[in-house]
């Protein structure tokens, strides 16, 4: 576990591919257990721990978490990300470029719980919920390219299914047609950046996530020369 940020009223993690934020049926130990034990080692703390979850990522999406140490904490971190006062920044890789280079998606996605999946519909739908999000594509290597994505409203995979609506599955992602799956299992999809001012100290947060450690996404990781080749284009 990679701590980005910490302080006595929130703490950042660097979550990894294939780890959970929250416990489910599958019993592994989640994310906010190890964040429990890390804090209850350091601080020599007595008794339970508390840890608020105030938002989640999908088990194989890598990136940033925030955990509320406090109650009060807890209690306007969940009113600032329902109210949209939380700005995350993705990072996908997919193997298709898209038709514009930047543009906003809007979609109705309707979600069948049980396949555990999102469908993308250009009109409303019965039970359909408004999906919209801004990408640009920001680099590229010699197969794959990079989009930065800005969710404007926080739908059950979004990312991942208005990408795939889009002509661009992420890598990895077979749920949503990419042709083949990670070796890690994991898809490439990070919440790389977020933005939010404290709940309690009320100073400006901006923290990044590191890139995964593995050859495509450190292939990345000097956007100016990648940008430099795209406008070359």
């Amino acid at each position: 576990m990679e701590v980005i940020y910490e302080d006595n009223h929130i703490i950042v993690v660097s979550k990894q591919s294939g780890e959970i934020v929250q416990g489910d049926k599958t019993g592994d130990t989640p994310l906010s257990e190890t964040v429990k034990a890390y804090i209850k080692e350091k601080y020599a703390k007595p008794g339970a721990v508390f840890l608020g979850v105030v938002h989640r990522l999908d088990r194989p999406v890598s990136g940033l978490v925030v955990f509320a140490r406090t109650s009060k904490a807890l209690s306007r971190l969940n009113d600032m990300f329902r109210l949209g006062d939380v700005h995350k920044t993705y990072w996908a890789i997919v193997q298709n470029r898209p038709h514009e280079d930047s543009g906003t998606l809007e979609h109705w996605l309707v979600r069948n719980e049980q396949q555990n999946k999102s469908y993308a519909y250009d009109r409303e739908r019965p039970q359909a919920k408004k999906a919209l999000l801004k990408y640009r594509l920001i680099g590229q290597s010699e197969r794959y390219y990079l989009l930065e994505v800005n969710l404007m409203t926080g739908r059950h995979h979004q990312i991942r299914c208005q990408l795939a609506a889009m002509g661009c599955p992420i890598k990895g992602d077979l749920k949503y047609g990419a042709k083949r799956s990670n070796p890690d299992g994991s898809i490439s999809l990070l919440a790389r950046r977020i933005e939010f001012v404290h709940p309690v100290s009320k100073q400006p947060i901006c923290l990044e996530a590191p890139l995964p450690n593995d050859k495509l996404w450190q292939s990345f990781s000097n956007l100016e020369t990648l940008n430099t080749n795209l406008s070359k284009e």
